[in-house]
């Protein structure tokens, strides 16, 4: 796990400036959510964090050392799968273990573990392209988890999905995060989904991205979506988000 610290973080492009002298401490062992409108900066934070991308100005830490690039620390998983099309589903999820030299039995345990924890059973030979979107979603958080990274960076993972295909990613994220200790930091256009999976939920201005609202998530960890507490909650996040708006 790890606690991730940015620091007047700023992200200037040669016609915008993305972030504006942002301050973000993620907690170990927390999930956050990051919420904005389009174009606010929350992927462009999540790179920073990733090691995709470097500040303008500013620092990015995790537990102490610079983010300077990235590493198997810190996994990730974007909107689009991004799964190596040659490789079949357990080549693909034992590749980080593969690359770190552990020896091959136990990667192809861990493997086998992780094709089992996200429903893969019976696709491990399966080659991306023979993949549902949602099959393939889960061999990339696989992928990422397989490694034990101390920090889960997700980038819109099911915004390419269908609803119902969508909530079932959900909750098969809330049970594959209750099995690891990891930091995670989630970058969402929805804001149910939001308050569905995180702890707190941070409120994006838009461009030039501020943090404008941070939430905490005061409900149990079994959350449903029509209850009332969680509608309350839900509410609040999109009056801060309207009101970044104005």
């Amino acid at each position: 796990m790890a606690t991730i610290v940015l620091r007047g973080v700023t992200r200037r492009f040669a016609t915008t400036t993305a972030l504006a002298a942002v301050d973000l401490t993620v907690e170990d062992g927390s999930f956050t959510a990051l919420v904005g409108p389009s174009g606010c900066g929350k992927s462009t934070l999540l790179r920073l964090v990733a090691g995709l991308d470097r500040p303008t100005a500013g620092s990015v830490t995790a537990d102490g050392r610079p983010v300077d690039g990235p590493g198997p620390e810190r996994g990730v998983v974007f909107q689009q799968p991004a799964l190596f099309p040659w490789l079949d589903v357990a080549g693909n999820i034992r590749f980080g273990l593969d690359e770190a030299g552990m020896k091959r039995d136990e990667a192809e345990r861990r493997t086998a573990g992780w094709i089992d924890a996200v429903g893969l059973a019976g696709f491990e030979r399966a080659l991306p392209a023979q993949l549902s979107g949602g099959m393939a979603q889960r061999a990339a958080l696989a992928r990422a988890l397989a490694t034990a990274p101390g920090t889960l960076l997700l980038d819109e993972p099911f915004g390419a999905l269908d609803r119902i295909t969508r909530n079932g990613m959900q909750d098969l994220l809330r049970r594959v995060r209750a099995a690891t200790p990891a930091t995670v930091l989630l970058v969402t256009h929805d804001v149910e989904e939001a308050v569905y999976l995180a702890d707190r939920v941070v409120v994006l201005s838009p461009r030039p991205g501020r943090i404008v609202a941070d939430l905490a998530v005061d409900l149990p960890q079994a959350r449903v979506r029509t209850d009332p507490a969680f509608v309350a909650v839900r509410v609040r996040v999109e009056q801060s988000l309207g009101a970044a708006m104005v």
